[in-house]
């Protein structure tokens, strides 16, 4: 089925109010959990935050990733990763801001009767309240910096065509992916993983990291086929954009079971008591079939699902699979969050009040995405690889023209010398 069918064409005039109605329910539930239990409310925001902290998080890192490796296939998903990565300032650091007022109900190391115990000593500067603000500050400001900089020389690259925007942006990628390292890190350590100030672990941030791309990049994916079937940018694609995501996807998949089991194998068998408690908390009550959800749905549905070469360009197959991983990342980061209020197991009573958090999320970054996208053009009209990113143009038959380098004479955008004659 070729994507690009007018035929296939989505009717979207129907969802234009979503956003708002989305906005408009959650935060009345928002407000009715608040009022009824503020501590839940408290982590329930957390979560839905985290959530959605990834996936700008995950988008500025795929933006990053095109300049570095000066990617082609990339240059139709760059412009609307670009906008996702800008959400992250204001946008995400308003949403943080309940987080922030709300700090000493959801932290516990931050309560004066927990500031002399060796755990949260040996921790300073960094577990204390002055650094929590201010920490929190230098993330969100290095993140603006990154989003708001790459986003503005992607559009200068737009009006212009020059190569100075396109060498800016590879400028700001490659000092910005240490920095971006940097704050990841700490950010999920100082508003996540100290939620159990007692426990640690080297490998947390790259933890987060992992399923943070691992979802982002299925969220491209339907991104990539709803704007394709809307004709917004089907003009700019081919059929490797769709294998590749769907390629990067299965490899996160298995990048991110590799972090998780080697951190829980490492602290498992080492078998001290202040890093196996964690482990511990999660095996009781619904929190073990948590886990159970987390080893199948999170990794083995979607390995089995994208091992076939061929799965990923088939849209009725990969959709339901990049629904299935917002699932899976939500249960994810919900059995990092929500033992520490509910040790016993998993707040079912609780999940409208979570939806309510995740709905008015969701509904306001939606319209702020709409309006940018809507502001700008589609895709980056100029980019110098757009060309290599539609398949009209390659040097030599090459991967990335959809086949291998034995089998590219027969592909329909091969240069013409290297195509076979028809029988």
């Amino acid at each position: 089925m070729n994507p690009a069918n007018p035929t296939d064409r989505f009717d979207i005039s129907r969802w234009r109010k979503l956003p708002l109605q989305l906005m408009v329910i959650g935060a009345v539930l928002c407000i009715i959990g608040g009022l009824v239990d503020a501590k839940e409310f408290a982590y329930s925001w957390l979560l839905a935050f985290m959530f959605f902290l990834s996936l700008c998080l995950g988008s500025l890192f795929l933006v990053m990733i095109h300049h570095l490796f000066d990617a082609g296939w990339t240059v139709p998903i760059r412009r609307f990763s670009e906008h996702i990565a800008a959400m992250l300032f204001p946008w995400m650091a308003l949403l943080f801001i309940p987080i922030a007022v709300m700090a000493k109900t959801i932290y516990p190391w931050m309560n004066p009767e927990h500031q002399h115990e060796h755990a949260v000593i040996a921790k300073q500067p960094l577990f204390s309240v002055p650094m929590f603000y201010i920490v929190s500050a230098f993330c969100f400001l290095i993140w603006w910096l990154l989003s708001n900089r790459l986003r503005h020389w992607s559009l200068e690259q737009d009006k212009t065509g020059a190569a100075g925007p396109t060498f800016r942006m590879r400028y700001y990628s490659g000092a910005g992916i240490v920095l971006f390292a940097l704050t990841g890190t700490i950010a999920v350590v100082l508003w996540q993983k100290s939620l159990e100030y007692h426990w640690f672990s080297t490998m947390y941030g790259v933890y987060y990291f992992g399923g943070s791309v691992w979802f982002t990049l299925a969220t491209a994916y339907l991104i990539t086929v709803v704007l394709d079937r809307l004709g917004l940018i089907s003009d700019a694609l081919h059929e490797h954009q769709y294998y590749f995501l769907g390629s990067l996807m299965f490899a996160f998949t298995v990048f991110y079971a590799y972090i998780h089991f080697a951190q829980y194998f490492i602290i498992w068998n080492g078998n001290m008591p202040e890093e196996t408690y964690w482990y511990v908390l999660r095996e009781r009550g619904t929190w073990w079939y948590v886990g159970m959800v987390i080893i199948f749905g999170h990794f083995f549905i979607p390995f089995l699902g994208l091992l076939r070469i061929d799965v990923k360009h088939i849209f009725t197959w990969m959709i339901p699979l990049c629904v299935w991983a917002w699932l899976m990342h939500w249960i994810d980061l919900s059995f990092n969050i929500m033992p520490i209020p509910h040790p016993q197991g998993f707040p079912f009573l609780s999940l409208w009040l979570h939806f309510g958090c995740w709905a008015f999320m969701v509904g306001l970054l939606s319209a702020v995405f709409l309006r940018n996208y809507n502001s700008h053009p589609p895709y980056p009209i100029k980019d110098p690889r757009l060309v290599e990113a539609m398949g009209l143009y390659h040097p030599v038959p090459t991967q990335i023209s959809g086949g291998e380098l034995g089998e590219a004479d027969d592909l329909r955008d091969a240069p013409p010398q290297f195509r076979q004659p028809a029988p």
